[in-house]
């Protein structure tokens, strides 16, 4: 299962309903996912934090537990495609969570968000939330 960057930083902030969610995902042997660009974004709010050493620590502690994948030339398509998409038909959303969503549609897995909302409008997106 793909996480989305709201479950990776909820799970550091130690949110009651994502611990839980995390704590299924063990049970059932699934493995958690991340891409890179979710590791863009984490990276980034470490830079604006008051704290970045601390965050930093949380990120790396958290990462060791995690498989990380790449935006890779099948996903680029593919979000391409969705963003396309959205856009032609008014349902806009962020650029990063289209490529997520991509990556997701593209390696056939399920996308693990806090908010499905944005993510529910993307046809053959597989979601669920917590």
């Amino acid at each position: 299962m793909i996480v989305d960057t709201a479950f990776v930083i909820d799970i550091m902030r130690k949110d009651e309903k994502a611990v839980i969610k995390l704590r299924q995902l063990v049970s059932r042997g699934e493995p958690q996912i991340m891409t890179t660009l979710t590791l863009f974004e984490l990276y980034s709010g470490i830079m604006q934090s008051n704290k970045p050493d601390v965050e930093k620590q949380k990120v790396l502690q958290l990462l060791s537990n995690l498989i990380i994948w790449h935006f890779d030339a099948e996903s680029a398509k593919k979000s391409g495609e969705i963003d396309g998409s959205l856009c032609k038909q008014g349902k806009k959303i962020d650029a990063i969570d289209s490529m997520i969503a991509g990556i997701a549609i593209a390696k056939g897995e399920t996308l693990l968000a806090r908010n499905i909302k944005d993510f529910s409008k993307i046809v053959g997106l597989d979601a669920e939330s917590y």
